[in-house]
Parts: structure tokens; C-alpha cells; sequence
């Protein structure tokens, strides 16, 4: 398997595009954890990698637990294929990864740290805000982080107020509910009350009034039968944020409890549109010859020029197809039938009768 499918994914998760992870690992412990089972498939022997000192460094964890790992290059193994989490779920910094971003050039809604906590509390700071650098150079994308420890938010200074970052909490049921007073102010924010596993509607209220969006979803894998939620604990939350004009997010795994037919898949509109990346964009797009419209070069003509027969035609600009339309006009030519010209062509006053 290959580094970059597990660095950067097209994701199955089905409410981003990528998931990316510069960080993996997680010491919660979860029960319900789909990460850590995942890296058991794919860490190999671990014992036998924490033998090839040469290829990884460790520092001190940020809350003084056991040291935090850092890889400058990816580990392989006896083969020569990628270790892709070489100390299974133990955290992990795989600094070659951090140029993947730079790679993706449309813009996608990015999960950063999908097999990690990232602002978990052992977390080296600078860490963190090698990743926050990393979001700020590539800003066509949008990174949604998601956390159980939202506090560090605040506590190593994310930026604040850019449309493209958003923050976000986890949540399971009443009793870790009020994680979402912790998420910054002045941020985009949202929860992912996933799985969840009880009625969180009766002494939260107030949440539905502080974030921007809510994902909800069910347990999945071998314990999807353990706590299966209420429909009505599902309905409530969906009240709420409809009062609140909070947009949500349903996962897949409520279908078998509210029915395709009810199911809802809503975006914040920062999340619904793609950037172009400026290189990108400069071979996409170009301005007309003669308006200086800036427009996709698919939609205008193309102006080629040669000086003797059976020489290459040189391409030398675009023009847009009302402009086309009028230059061909102003000299006396008659407007050549090109696929998708004519529906395209606005008709000026008076154009009609002539």
C-alpha cells in the first residue's frame, strides 16, 4: 500500500473529501476507536521497528508521558514497502507528509488527523502549529480538525477568524457534552456527536446556539449493535438545529434507524465550493483579448494565428463569445459555426433582424 493513499485519502469518511495525517496515534483509549484497530493492519512488527532506531527520533510528549515519535522519512520494511504506522497507535509525527496539500490542486474539505487527536494532551505545541503553518499556506483548502480535548484549541492559538479553518469537538452523550464550551470564539466551529450514545438535547441547548454545524452518527463495526440511538434522541438534536438554523450532517450508519427517506446531508456554504489552486487557476483560466473578462479558457475561443500554409497554427490569446461575436462583426466575417457558439452568443438589440 502505497504512503501517499494513507497520508492524503480520498475519503470514505462522507463528510470530507481528504483525510490527512501529518499525526497519527492517540492515547484516549477509546473502546469504540476505529483508528487504532485500522493501524494494527498496517504497522507491522513493531517491536522489530522500534529496534531501527537510525530511522525515527522520540521527544518528550507535551503532558509528560512516555516519549512522542517522530519520523523525517517514511519507514519501510524488509520489502521495501512503507510502514504506514510503524509504532501502531502510539503518536506519530511523519514530517514528510506535511507537503501533501500543496499536492491536491482544487480545492478539497480536508480532515486533518482522521487516525490521531491532534490536539491531544500529549502533543508536542509545535507539533500543532507545524500544521496550522502548513493550512495557512494552502488556503484553497478547508481543514476541519476534530477533538476530544478542545481546550488546546485556545491553548496553543489556532487562527482565529478564516473561513477555511474550522474546529470541532467530538461528543457521545450528556456527560461529555459540554466539551463544546471549549471551542474557540470567533472561529468556525461544529460537533461530532458521534457515536452517539444517548439523549444530549435536555441540558445543551445552549450548543445549538454556538457552533456552525453538527454531525451526528451511530456506532459502527463489531459494536454497532452494542448502543444502537434512539430515534428520538436523533429527532431532538434535528429540532434543535433547525430552530437554531444549525445545518446537519446525518452519517450513513442512522439509515437503519431514520430511513434513507429521512436523512439529511447538509454543508455549511463555506464547505460547499471548491478553490483553485493559483497555478492551477493560471492554466484554467485567461482574460479576453479584448473585454479583459478573466474567464475559464474552456468557455472562450481560441486565437490562433499562422503566416503560410501548412504551418503549425500558433495560439496567441482567448476572447470571449460575445466579444468574438462583435469582432467578427466590426471586420465583415461571418461568425463561424463552432460547437456550442451559437447558443452561447448573446444577442444584442436589433440583432435579430439582421
Amino acid at each position: 500500500m502505497s504512503e501517499r493513499r494513507n497520508a492524503v485519502n480520498k475519503s470514505k469518511i462522507e463528510w470530507c473529501d481528504h483525510t490527512w495525517n501529518p499525526i497519527t496515534g492517540c492515547r484516549h483509549n477509546c473502546s469504540y476507536c476505529y483508528a487504532k484497530r485500522m493501524t494494527a493492519r498496517f504497522a507491522g512488527d513493531v517491536r522489530l521497528n522500534l529496534m531501527a532506531k537510525k530511522d525515527y527520533s522520540t521527544e518528550p510528549a507535551a503532558d509528560n508521558s512516555e516519549n512522542v515519535f517522530i519520523l523525517d522519512k517514511p519507514m519501510l520494511n524488509e520489502t521495501g514497502n512503507t510502514l504506514v504506522y510503524p509504532f501502531g497507535f502510539e503518536p506519530t509525527y511523519h514530517k514528510y507528509r506535511m507537503d501533501y496539500p500543496e499536492k491536491l490542486k482544487m480545492g478539497n474539505n480536508i480532515f486533518v488527523g482522521a487516525m490521531a487527536d491532534i490536539f491531544g494532551k500529549w502533543v508536542p505545541g509545535e507539533w500543532i502549529r507545524d500544521v496550522m503553518e502548513t493550512c495557512l499556506d494552502n488556503p484553497i483548502h478547508n481543514y476541519l480538525f476534530l477533538t476530544k480535548n478542545p481546550e488546546r484549541y485556545t491553548e496553543v492559538g489556532v487562527p482565529a477568524g478564516l473561513e477555511n479553518m474550522w474546529y470541532g469537538t467530538t461528543i457521545t452523550c450528556d456527560a461529555d457534552a459540554d466539551r463544546f464550551n471549549y471551542l474557540p470564539a470567533g472561529c468556525n466551529t461544529f460537533v461530532s456527536i458521534e457515536p452517539l450514545m444517548g439523549d444530549i438535547v435536555s441540558k445543551h441547548n445552549v450548543m445549538f446556539r454556538q457552533v456552525d454545524w453538527i454531525i451526528i452518527g451511530a456506532e459502527t463495526g463489531r459494536n454497532k449493535n452494542k448502543i444502537v440511538p434512539e430515534l428520538q434522541w436523533i429527532k431532538d438534536i434535528v429540532v434543535k438545529a433547525d430552530y437554531n438554523s444549525v445545518p446537519v450532517f446525518m452519517k450513513d450508519s442512522l439509515i437503519p434507524i431514520v430511513g434513507e427517506e429521512n436523512m439529511r446531508r447538509e454543508f455549511p456554504k463555506q464547505l460547499q465550493h471548491s478553490e483553485i489552486s493559483p497555478k492551477l487557476k493560471a492554466k484554467l483560466f485567461d482574460g479576453c483579448a479584448s473585454c479583459k473578462a478573466h474567464l475559464r479558457k474552456s468557455e472562450m475561443i481560441t486565437l490562433l494565428a499562422r503566416s503560410k500554409r501548412g504551418e503549425q497554427p500558433k495560439q496567441f490569446g482567448f476572447m470571449c463569445r460575445d466579444c468574438f461575436k462583435e469582432f467578427c462583426k466590426d471586420l465583415g466575417l461571418d461568425i463561424p459555426e463552432l460547437i456550442g457558439l451559437a447558443e452561447s452568443v448573446t444577442i444584442g438589440p436589433g440583432d435579430e433582424d439582421e
